[in-house]
């Protein structure tokens, strides 16, 4: 049974193997041990409460209840920008005009912006390559908003997300060969590594503080813009569905996406309810839903199909197990959206 479950001190290995299997295309989930077990110390200090808001941070691993392997890895950053800057292009407009000339011309643009400074961030989203059927990247997505609807109060009004940008087979990222290679003498790879670590400053420092006109850029490049890579699609997607949308911001380096929503506007948050759980017998049919417990430090989500009957949802010994719940405890419950319950 799939379940996630917050990381753990001897999740280390396991994060690096996921880390090796996502062929540089995760900068937040580098093949970089001390970076790797930074992360995990982090989580376990924001799960602790010792930490600041600007370094608070979770991650989360999908495993299966059985054996405990990590499948999987996702994470949320509670407020991002207020510790390092949290740099993207909002894509905008200029307009030159002259009444006298009779000429008008609205130009597109793209204007180096901190607009979500503050924010909580969905990050660090990998699921291993053999486990992506059935279900699974719908769990390790979605869980998320099942943690963030328990804890409202520890999470900001609106919800971020970056999505990977257009990149080909050799990591050649179209949108950064016209613009960021023009500003940083480093290849992409490096650029967004950096970025990605925490090492923000050379944004700052090298990036112009001027408008860039679009019109300028490669025809490649302006074609990329706001487009997420081919793996990230279903990513997208999933978000999409919750009530995430692009709203004109996009990533300086690969040009890729910054997908919102405000908080009490996500679907999952919004729709999902609080059931007791009763020992019962149950089918391998009905709705799917997300049920997850209510605890803290123990928290856990896993996907199956719900029985609900009036204010109880049943669940056989083996499903309480895998929340660490008892007959009689609080969880929350949601469908997964419209489309999602299709094979």
């Amino acid at each position: 049974m799939m379940v996630i479950r917050p990381v753990e001190h001897d999740d280390l290995a396991q994060l690096l193997s996921l880390a090796k299997k996502t062929d540089g295309g995760l900068t937040s989930l580098p093949i970089d041990n001390q970076f790797l077990q930074s992360r995990i110390e982090r989580s376990l200090q924001t799960w602790q409460g010792s930490l600041s808001l600007a370094e608070q941070g979770y991650v989360f691993v999908l495993v299966d209840s059985d054996n405990n392997r990590a499948i999987g890895v996702s994470a949320i950053e509670v407020a991002v920008g207020l510790q390092e800057p949290w740099y993207n292009f909002r894509v905008g407009t200029q307009v030159h005009a002259s009444k006298k000339l009779n000429v008008y011309a609205a130009l597109p643009t793209l204007s180096l912006s901190n607009d979500h400074t503050g924010s909580s961030e969905l990050c660090t989203l990998f699921l291993d390559p053999d486990y992506r059927d059935g279900k699974n990247g719908y769990l390790l997505s979605k869980s998320r908003f099942m943690f963030m609807a328990n804890f409202r109060h520890l999470f900001m009004e609106r919800v971020v997300a970056e999505m990977r940008g257009v990149s080909d087979e050799y990591g050649h990222s179209p949108f950064w060969e016209s613009v960021g290679n023009r500003f940083f003498s480093m290849e992409f790879r490096k650029a967004d590594f950096l970025s990605g670590t925490g090492q923000k400053a050379f944004i700052a420092e090298l990036m112009p503080k001027h408008p860039l006109y679009i019109d300028y850029l490669s025809p490649e490049a302006k074609a990329v813009i706001g487009q997420v890579h081919a793996k990230t699609l279903p990513a997208r997607a999933v978000l999409e569905a919750e009530g995430f949308r692009y709203r004109n911001y996009i990533d300086i380096f690969d040009g890729g996406p910054t997908l919102e929503c405000d908080i009490d506007n996500i679907r999952a948050i919004r729709k999902s309810h609080i059931y007791s759980a009763a020992l019962g017998d149950t089918k391998e049919y009905g709705p799917l839903c997300l049920v997850a417990n209510v605890s803290y430090n123990c928290f856990r989500v896993t996907l199956l199909p719900a029985h609900i009957e009036k204010d109880e949802i049943l669940l056989n010994k083996y499903q309480l197990k895998a929340l660490h719940a008892q007959s009689g405890d609080s969880l929350r419950v949601v469908m997964l959206g419209y489309g999602d319950n299709k094979a």
